[in-house]
């Protein structure tokens, strides 16, 4: 069987790497960039949400939601309906930054898919759309304290 899942981590942590050390002159660490666009793609999102998402514990997402509202590029406003829920926005700095993220996002795009062809962009992303629902299964299992039997 191929290592598709090797692969697959591999495009990932080099793509991660990249944006890390080209956001570090911004105060963007650690994959903080993820956030801050979903958080910009959505205003008023909740933390829980963006957890989902991005697919990581709530423990992570809220350490990397107080970095992002400490430097100053997000802020939490408590929901006018229920006190408990705090929504986040961009703040100025943080929409500023948005168009560059999604400038070095277009870029990757375009240098990872670059030779192929339309159908075979659409092939691969429908396929890896699939291989990611199969694993929200297992990472839904997990993540409510379950054990995946190997």
């Amino acid at each position: 069987m191929k290592e598709i899942l090797r692969e697959i981590g591999m495009v990932a942590r080099a793509l991660d790497s990249i944006s890390n050390i080209e956001f570090k002159e911004y105060e963007l660490t650690r994959g903080q960039y993820l956030y801050l666009v979903r958080i910009c793609e959505s205003p008023g999102i909740i933390q829980e949400k963006v957890a989902e998402l991005i697919k990581v514990d709530r423990t992570t997402a809220a350490r990397s939601i107080k970095k992002l509202e400490m430097n100053g590029f997000i802020e939490k406003k408590e929901d006018e309906h229920n006190k408990k829920i705090k929504k986040l926005y961009p703040t100025e700095k943080g929409k500023k930054i948005f168009p560059l993220i999604q400038r070095e996002n277009e870029h990757s795009n375009a240098v990872a898919l670059k030779g192929l062809t339309e159908e075979e962009i659409e092939t691969i992303f429908d396929l890896l759309q699939r291989v990611r629902k199969n694993i929200e299964k297992d990472w839904e299992l997990v993540k409510k304290g379950n054990k995946r039997s190997y």
